[in-house]
Protein backbone atom coordinates (compact mmCIF):
# COMPACT_ATOMS: atom_id res chain seq x y z
CA UNK A 1 0.00 0.00 0.00
CA UNK A 2 1.61 3.54 -0.75
CA UNK A 3 0.32 6.96 -0.89
CA UNK A 4 -1.54 7.64 -4.28
CA UNK A 5 -2.18 11.55 -3.88
CA UNK A 6 -2.47 14.04 -1.25
CA UNK A 7 -4.53 16.68 -0.95
CA UNK A 8 -4.44 20.14 1.12
CA UNK A 9 -8.25 20.77 3.23
CA UNK A 10 -9.33 23.09 4.96
CA UNK A 11 -11.24 21.75 7.47
CA UNK A 12 -14.12 24.05 8.50
CA UNK A 13 -16.90 23.74 11.36
CA UNK A 14 -20.16 25.06 10.78
CA UNK A 15 -22.20 25.88 13.87
CA UNK A 16 -25.32 24.54 12.29
CA UNK A 17 -24.17 21.24 10.86
CA UNK A 18 -21.35 19.08 11.32
CA UNK A 19 -17.24 20.17 10.14
CA UNK A 20 -16.87 19.73 6.09
CA UNK A 21 -13.92 19.07 4.46
CA UNK A 22 -12.84 20.76 1.31
CA UNK A 23 -10.24 19.50 -0.48
CA UNK A 24 -7.80 21.80 -2.91
CA UNK A 25 -7.94 19.63 -5.97
CA UNK A 26 -10.07 19.10 -9.21
CA UNK A 27 -12.14 16.82 -6.74
CA UNK A 28 -13.64 16.42 -3.53
CA UNK A 29 -12.71 14.36 -0.96
CA UNK A 30 -13.16 13.49 2.76
CA UNK A 31 -9.79 11.83 3.54
CA UNK A 32 -10.38 9.73 0.40
CA UNK A 33 -14.28 9.33 0.46
CA UNK A 34 -16.25 11.88 -1.43
CA UNK A 35 -17.82 14.86 0.69
CA UNK A 36 -20.94 16.89 0.39
CA UNK A 37 -20.16 20.34 -0.48
CA UNK A 38 -21.84 22.61 1.30
CA UNK A 39 -22.32 26.81 1.32
CA UNK A 40 -22.45 28.56 4.96
CA UNK A 41 -22.59 32.28 5.75
CA UNK A 42 -19.57 33.51 7.12
CA UNK A 43 -21.58 34.12 10.36
CA UNK A 44 -21.98 30.52 10.38
CA UNK A 45 -18.50 29.47 10.45
CA UNK A 46 -17.51 28.79 13.98
CA UNK A 47 -13.27 27.59 12.64
CA UNK A 48 -11.12 27.18 9.98
CA UNK A 49 -8.27 24.80 10.13
CA UNK A 50 -5.96 22.95 7.71
CA UNK A 51 -4.76 19.14 7.32
CA UNK A 52 -3.50 17.11 4.79
CA UNK A 53 -5.73 14.11 3.45
CA UNK A 54 -4.25 11.35 1.67
CA UNK A 55 -5.92 8.08 -0.58
CA UNK A 56 -4.07 4.95 -0.54
CA UNK A 57 -3.34 2.52 -3.25
CA UNK A 58 -3.95 -0.71 -2.62
CA UNK A 59 -2.58 -3.38 -5.47
CA UNK A 60 -4.41 -6.93 -5.05
CA UNK A 61 -5.27 -9.51 -7.43
CA UNK A 62 -9.55 -10.52 -7.56
CA UNK A 63 -10.63 -13.75 -9.42
CA UNK A 64 -7.07 -13.54 -11.43
CA UNK A 65 -7.20 -10.07 -12.42
CA UNK A 66 -5.19 -7.09 -11.17
CA UNK A 67 -6.70 -4.11 -9.46
CA UNK A 68 -5.61 -1.03 -8.47
CA UNK A 69 -7.65 0.40 -5.53
CA UNK A 70 -7.18 4.13 -4.14
CA UNK A 71 -9.57 4.16 -1.48
CA UNK A 72 -8.63 4.89 2.63
CA UNK A 73 -6.74 1.38 3.95
CA UNK A 74 -9.41 1.52 6.95
CA UNK A 75 -12.12 -0.01 4.33
CA UNK A 76 -13.33 -3.13 4.56
CA UNK A 77 -12.77 -5.46 1.51
CA UNK A 78 -16.27 -6.32 1.77
CA UNK A 79 -17.04 -2.74 0.39
CA UNK A 80 -14.29 -2.72 -1.98
CA UNK A 81 -15.86 -5.28 -3.19
CA UNK A 82 -19.49 -4.77 -3.34
CA UNK A 83 -19.57 -1.03 -3.65
CA UNK A 84 -15.90 -0.06 -5.90
CA UNK A 85 -15.66 -2.98 -8.16
CA UNK A 86 -19.38 -4.01 -8.35
CA UNK A 87 -18.76 -7.80 -7.22
CA UNK A 88 -21.89 -7.94 -5.29
CA UNK A 89 -21.53 -11.63 -5.22
CA UNK A 90 -20.66 -11.15 -2.06
CA UNK A 91 -23.05 -10.54 0.80
CA UNK A 92 -23.17 -8.33 4.00
CA UNK A 93 -24.62 -10.25 6.46
CA UNK A 94 -24.33 -9.04 10.19
CA UNK A 95 -21.02 -6.78 9.85
CA UNK A 96 -19.06 -8.59 12.62
CA UNK A 97 -17.96 -11.60 10.84
CA UNK A 98 -20.33 -13.84 12.76
CA UNK A 99 -22.69 -15.20 10.18
CA UNK A 100 -20.21 -15.81 6.93
CA UNK A 101 -22.17 -14.14 4.55
CA UNK A 102 -19.16 -12.39 3.24
CA UNK A 103 -16.57 -15.02 3.07
CA UNK A 104 -13.68 -15.36 0.42
CA UNK A 105 -10.62 -16.53 0.24
CA UNK A 106 -7.44 -14.45 0.37
CA UNK A 107 -4.36 -16.24 -0.59
CA UNK A 108 -6.24 -19.55 -0.24
CA UNK A 109 -7.64 -18.91 3.04
CA UNK A 110 -11.12 -18.22 4.29
CA UNK A 111 -11.66 -15.33 5.53
CA UNK A 112 -14.60 -12.72 6.30
CA UNK A 113 -14.24 -9.78 4.21
CA UNK A 114 -16.08 -7.58 6.27
CA UNK A 115 -13.34 -7.97 9.09
CA UNK A 116 -10.50 -7.74 6.64
CA UNK A 117 -9.37 -3.57 5.84
CA UNK A 118 -8.29 -2.91 2.38
CA UNK A 119 -5.22 -1.66 3.45
CA UNK A 120 -3.99 -4.77 4.29
CA UNK A 121 -4.18 -6.59 1.38
CA UNK A 122 -1.80 -5.13 -0.85
CA UNK A 123 -0.15 -8.08 -3.16
CA UNK A 124 -2.41 -10.45 -1.93
CA UNK A 125 -4.77 -12.70 -4.09
CA UNK A 126 -8.60 -12.85 -3.52
CA UNK A 127 -10.86 -15.45 -4.82
CA UNK A 128 -14.35 -14.22 -4.37
CA UNK A 129 -17.64 -16.36 -5.45
CA UNK A 130 -17.35 -14.83 -8.99
CA UNK A 131 -14.08 -16.60 -9.58
CA UNK A 132 -16.12 -19.91 -8.34
CA UNK A 133 -17.32 -21.38 -10.87
CA UNK A 134 -19.70 -20.02 -13.70
CA UNK A 135 -23.30 -20.09 -14.71
CA UNK A 136 -21.90 -21.86 -17.65
CA UNK A 137 -19.62 -23.56 -15.84
CA UNK A 138 -20.40 -24.82 -12.60
CA UNK A 139 -18.11 -26.81 -10.30
CA UNK A 140 -19.38 -29.83 -9.22
CA UNK A 141 -19.84 -28.56 -5.73
CA UNK A 142 -21.83 -25.91 -7.77
CA UNK A 143 -24.02 -28.69 -9.52
CA UNK A 144 -24.56 -30.77 -6.58
CA UNK A 145 -25.99 -27.40 -5.14
CA UNK A 146 -28.51 -26.99 -7.28
CA UNK A 147 -29.57 -30.69 -7.51
CA UNK A 148 -29.66 -30.96 -3.99
CA UNK A 149 -31.29 -27.59 -3.78
CA UNK A 150 -29.74 -26.56 -0.97
CA UNK A 151 -31.14 -22.69 -1.61
CA UNK A 152 -34.10 -21.38 -0.38
CA UNK A 153 -33.95 -17.51 -0.08
CA UNK A 154 -30.34 -17.87 -1.34
CA UNK A 155 -29.01 -15.25 0.51
CA UNK A 156 -26.06 -17.11 2.39
CA UNK A 157 -25.04 -19.17 -0.08
CA UNK A 158 -22.12 -17.36 -1.72
CA UNK A 159 -20.56 -17.67 1.57
CA UNK A 160 -21.67 -21.39 2.27
CA UNK A 161 -20.23 -22.00 -1.05
CA UNK A 162 -16.56 -20.39 -0.65
CA UNK A 163 -16.46 -22.31 2.89
CA UNK A 164 -17.26 -25.48 1.42
CA UNK A 165 -14.91 -25.46 -1.03
CA UNK A 166 -12.34 -24.33 0.98
CA UNK A 167 -13.30 -27.74 3.11
CA UNK A 168 -13.08 -29.40 0.27
CA UNK A 169 -9.82 -28.60 -0.67
CA UNK A 170 -8.10 -29.54 2.26
CA UNK A 171 -10.49 -32.87 3.17
CA UNK A 172 -11.27 -34.82 0.33
CA UNK A 173 -13.85 -36.84 2.40
CA UNK A 174 -15.09 -34.92 4.75
CA UNK A 175 -17.43 -36.76 7.66
CA UNK A 176 -20.44 -34.97 8.94
CA UNK A 177 -18.30 -34.04 12.39
CA UNK A 178 -16.22 -32.47 9.74
CA UNK A 179 -18.67 -30.67 7.94
CA UNK A 180 -20.13 -29.42 10.97
CA UNK A 181 -17.09 -28.11 11.93
CA UNK A 182 -16.11 -26.46 9.22
CA UNK A 183 -19.73 -24.50 7.89
CA UNK A 184 -20.58 -24.01 11.57
CA UNK A 185 -19.64 -20.41 11.03
CA UNK A 186 -22.15 -19.61 8.35
CA UNK A 187 -25.64 -19.19 9.09
CA UNK A 188 -28.69 -19.95 7.09
CA UNK A 189 -31.18 -19.07 8.58
CA UNK A 190 -33.64 -21.03 6.34
CA UNK A 191 -32.38 -24.01 8.24
CA UNK A 192 -31.12 -25.95 5.18
CA UNK A 193 -28.34 -27.30 6.71
CA UNK A 194 -29.15 -31.24 6.62
CA UNK A 195 -29.66 -30.70 2.37
CA UNK A 196 -25.79 -28.45 2.30
CA UNK A 197 -24.45 -31.27 4.30
CA UNK A 198 -25.85 -33.89 1.70
CA UNK A 199 -24.49 -31.52 -1.62
CA UNK A 200 -20.89 -31.43 0.26
CA UNK A 201 -20.95 -35.60 0.66
CA UNK A 202 -22.23 -35.81 -3.09
CA UNK A 203 -19.78 -33.63 -4.38
CA UNK A 204 -16.75 -35.16 -2.74
CA UNK A 205 -17.52 -38.42 -3.86
CA UNK A 206 -17.94 -37.42 -7.51
CA UNK A 207 -14.62 -35.44 -6.89
CA UNK A 208 -12.84 -38.76 -5.85
CA UNK A 209 -14.24 -41.08 -8.26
Amino acid sequence: MRVARSYFCALITISTAAPVLFCISSETYLCGKPSVTRTATDSAVASIGWIWCKIYMTSLTINDTPYVVEIEPETPLLWVLRDTLQLTGTKYGCGAGLCGACTVHIDGMVERSCQVPIGDLDGTVVTTIEGIGSPEALTVLQQEWVAGQVAQCGYCQSGQIMQATALLRENAQPTDDDIDAAMSGNLCRCGTYPRLRAAIHAAAKRMGE
